[in-house]
């Protein structure tokens, strides 16, 4: 009966620090009942001492006065240890936001320094020459294809044009102009005919 329904207990996600912050909730939570209890006995003892002077009795009246104002030192002690816990409450929570904030960044920083190693600044800059050579070869290709020429290529071209002019004329021969003469018909029937007389004599000597 370790579990019900199947379910398995998860892990409280409870911290200390939610727990400092609890208790200190709590002490502030009954510092401030204290603070109200003696709020009301304070007034209705500044009554009862109006009520004792009314009637004579000024000496039990000037007994109240001094057990009131003690009471009031208590209760403006209470409000500054509840103004202490407030900001002890804050303090920590507020440390707990930056905790988070602190373990992302570290969270952060791990992973930009395992990017870091996967890739160097050596490997970013051959990537980056390489990409370069690549573009630049392909850019001569796209030219080479378009017809267009460089500024070095009209110079060789330029070159080889004035080598070309100032060497010796190469004379080549003339096309011939006359037709090519046909085969009679007579010279077409002569090989026929020398097949089908050979043909008898192959004949015999397969059997």
């Amino acid at each position: 009966m370790g579990t019900v329904f199947g379910r398995k207990s998860r892990p409280s996600r409870v911290t200390e620090q939610d727990k400092a912050v609890l208790q200190l909730k709590q002490q502030r939570d009954k510092l401030k009942q204290y603070q109200k209890k003696i709020s009301l006995q304070l007034e209705k003892e500044r009554l009862l001492a109006k009520q004792l002077l009314k009637d004579g009795k000024k000496e039990k009246a000037l007994v109240l006065l001094k057990k009131k104002r003690y009471q009031d030192q208590l209760l403006e002690k209470t409000e500054g240890q509840i103004s202490n816990l407030e900001h002890m409450v804050q303090d920590i929570e507020f440390m707990q936001i930056e905790m988070k904030v602190i373990e992302g960044l570290k969270v952060g920083n791990d992973c930009l320094k395992s990017m870091h190693e996967m890739m160097s600044v050596e490997d970013v800059e051959k990537l980056l020459d390489e990409t370069q050579e690549a573009v630049e070869y392909q850019r001569q290709i796209d030219e080479l294809l378009a017809g267009a020429l460089t500024p070095e290529d009209e110079d060789a071209v330029l070159a080889e044009l004035e080598a070309i002019t100032q060497g010796e004329d190469v004379a080549l021969p003339d096309v011939p102009r006359q037709p090519i003469p046909e085969i009679p018909e007579a010279a077409k029937v002569e090989p026929e005919r020398r097949e089908v007389e050979n043909k008898p004599d192959r004949e015999m000597l397969a059997v």
